[in-house]
């Protein structure tokens, strides 16, 4: 580091901080100068240490919990939305239950790993671009991220079609299979409202617009639960009519959070500028990106649903299923708090980066990642304190009940490291880094995670806690991998990779536009 930019720092923020230099006005290629205020605090040799720290901080917190409380929101809501046609299936019977957790926690959730990583694609690119005031580019790049996922739903819907014999062919009863594929045949609508969800959903929020898709997640909420309970125990549909109606409260979503990037300000004439045919362009090298962030983020959430599979075939599968799917889906639950702080990184990172501000990006990855870990450990305090009573919400079993309750321990330790783990993510994304988190993943989660659960559990005896434990060592060794090398990161090098990132996707829009 040059002696000219050199900063005295604490222990915290030393390791990164000081592998930065701090330029504090950047001109972007837009020829408009910038200043981050973060970056001109981490930079002001008249504070002292302390008094840089104390100001970044209060700075950053504000932009983090302005992004990620929203984003929050969002996540849980829309996860509560599936949650609850979970709960209401539960309480038709264990059979309904069980059912109903291997189609939202086995197959469905393959189709919504599959988009929510292609679209997070969209996050780097709108990010960087955003933070780069390249602003025409974001519809462009929305745009064809859901042409892709649109042409994806197709090979993914006859993973639907076909969820029974595919289900049977894993390993699972033949009656909860024929259950849980009547349960999945209502879901296919929403594989295609997922297309064009994630898209919208990641420009936005590139964008720090988050409050309105909040406001949108609780009209749905409110809207989804009475019609689930109409459909269920009115009019008597069955599991087929809760799927279908979860797959209209997403098409609600998509529909609303589309007619606010038509009218908002924000957005139109600005980042929206209509329907263009150069959305169909450059597909090739949009496919490639998108293909490295599905990867990355698909392995990471089909890891803890292969484990709910391999979960049906323990002894007494129906138990050790509805004791798995109860923990899971708690996980999941909390899990969505990091994926909001995961997106508020994402953002924070990519826009600092596109604006060419690496001590701001790095000081965001301290404050984010403490932030989550905190918040993370309380939950899971909580949910050691109820441990003995929270299977109830799902079903009236005792004897799942049991289960659950041996298992908390195990689910809390997920927890925190779960508070860790999808925020370096969201850091990856804002870097760009998803082919290397891909192989990442892998190694961890499937090379070791996998294999050691199944060893646990069938060869030791350990069934369901054998399971768990695999899971625990896979994240773990994940998380250690991420956090080191996001230590040894050097912010300089990610600021230049990201200018050269965005002009090449800049020369693209020299292209003429054909608006509708």
């Amino acid at each position: 580091m040059d002696s000219t930019s050199s900063i005295k720092h604490d222990e915290l923020t030393e390791p990164i901080l000081s592998r930065t230099r701090s330029p504090t006005v950047v001109v972007l290629p837009s020829g408009e100068a910038v200043s981050s205020e973060l970056e001109e605090i981490l930079s002001d040799t008249s504070l002292s240490s302390f008094g840089r720290l104390k100001k970044a901080t209060l700075v950053e917190l504000r932009c983090l919990f302005w992004l990620a409380g929203p984003a929050v929101i969002v996540y849980l809501l829309n996860n509560v939305t599936s949650l609850s046609t979970q709960i209401f299936c539960g309480h038709l019977g264990n059979l309904e239950l069980a059912a109903a957790s291997l189609g939202n926690n086995g197959i469905q959730i393959f189709a919504y790993g599959v988009m929510i990583g292609m679209g997070s694609a969209v996050e780097t690119l709108c990010g960087q671009a955003y933070g780069a005031h390249q602003y025409e580019m974001l519809g462009v790049y929305l745009q064809r991220s859901t042409v892709l996922l649109m042409i994806t739903a197709i090979p993914l819907m006859f993973v639907y079609i076909f969820s029974r014999p595919l289900l049977v062919l894993l390993g699972q009863q033949k009656d909860i299979a024929t259950a849980a594929s009547l349960f999945i045949y209502g879901l296919i609508p929403q594989i295609f409202a997922y297309a064009v969800n994630f898209p919208i959903q990641k420009f936005l929020q590139a964008q720090s617009i988050v409050n309105p898709s909040a406001y949108i997640a609780v009209a749905v909420l409110v809207i989804h639960i009475p019609l689930t309970w109409v459909v269920l125990f009115v009019w008597d549909w069955g599991l087929l009519g809760a799927s279908l109606v979860l797959s209209f409260s997403w098409w609600v979503v998509v529909a609303a959070q589309f007619m606010y990037i038509l009218m908002s300000d924000r957005t139109k004439n600005k980042t929206w500028k209509g329907f263009n045919m150069h959305a169909f362009t450059g597909l090739w090298s949009f496919f490639k990106l998108s293909v490295s962030s599905g990867v990355m983020l698909c392995l990471e959430m089909w890891y803890y649903q292969v484990l709910v599979l391999i979960a049906g075939l323990l002894e007494n599968p129906e138990i050790a299923l509805d004791a798995l799917s109860v923990c899971t889906t708690l996980l999941g639950w909390v899990i969505m708090i990091s994926f909001g702080f995961n997106a508020a990184a994402s953002v924070r990172v990519s826009n600092e980066l596109g604006a060419g501000h690496p001590k701001s990006a790095a000081y965001s990855v301290i404050i984010v990642t403490l932030s989550s870990l905190v918040i993370s450990s309380m939950c899971a305090i909580i949910l050691l304190s109820v441990r003995h009573v929270v299977s109830y919400i799902f079903t009236e079993g005792e004897t799942v009940a049991n289960v659950v309750s041996e298992l908390t321990p195990l689910l809390a330790i997920s927890i925190i490291l779960n508070g860790i783990q999808p925020v370096l993510s969201g850091v990856a994304v804002g870097c760009g880094w998803q082919t290397f988190v891909a192989y990442v993943n892998v190694g961890c989660y499937y090379v070791i995670g996998v294999p050691l659960g199944s060893l646990l559990a069938f060869k030791f005896n350990l069934g369901a806690k054998g399971i768990w434990w695999g899971m625990i060592g896979g994240t773990a060794l994940q998380t250690l991998i991420l956090l080191w090398t996001t230590y040894r990161t050097d912010w300089e090098k990610e600021v230049e990779k990201s200018k050269i990132r965005v002009n090449q996707w800049h020369h693209e829009k020299k292209q003429p536009l054909i608006s509708t």
